[in-house]
């Protein structure tokens, strides 16, 4: 019989494999670093060793950038931007961490493709965003920092 799809069985139970850290720089706005925080508390509660050593890890890497630190007028990491496409269809999204990113609620990676066409530009700039199935250009209509 082959031993390839044989475990051998010493008792020990599988370690799971590790969550994943980005080599990119850990920005989080408030809001990120108290969830990351709240997510530690919540492993040490149930003991969860791979999950406290990611928590961990993110939470001593972590580059807060305040809303108030923000250039107004511009957007930068921390903002939520309104913008809508040719079709008036209205796009609102906030550029946070990685973490914190959450697409489906509007909150996005600084890192997207969206957030890395939207930064730097200004209340009726048009910008275009490179998306697998075509470009798409949005007018930027406002941009807030809470």
């Amino acid at each position: 019989m082959s031993r390839a799809f044989v475990k051998d069985d010493d008792g020990a139970p599988e370690r799971p494999i590790e969550r994943p850290v980005s080599t990119a720089p850990n920005y989080v706005t408030p809001r990120g670093m108290r969830l990351l925080r709240e997510a530690l508390a919540r492993a040490e509660q149930t003991s969860d060793e791979r999950e406290l050593r990611y928590y961990r890890e993110r939470i001593a890497s972590a580059i807060e950038v305040h809303p108030s630190a923000r250039t107004r007028g511009i957007v930068e990491f921390g903002a939520t931007v309104v913008a809508r496409d040719a079709r008036g269809r209205t796009l609102t999204v906030r550029i946070v961490g990685e973490d914190e990113a959450d697409p489906v609620n509007g909150a996005i990676s600084w890192e997207s493709p969206v957030a890395q066409a939207l930064v730097d530009h200004r209340v009726g700039d048009r910008v275009t965003v490179m998306r697998p199935a075509g470009p798409i250009a949005y007018t930027i209509d406002d941009i807030r920092y809470e």
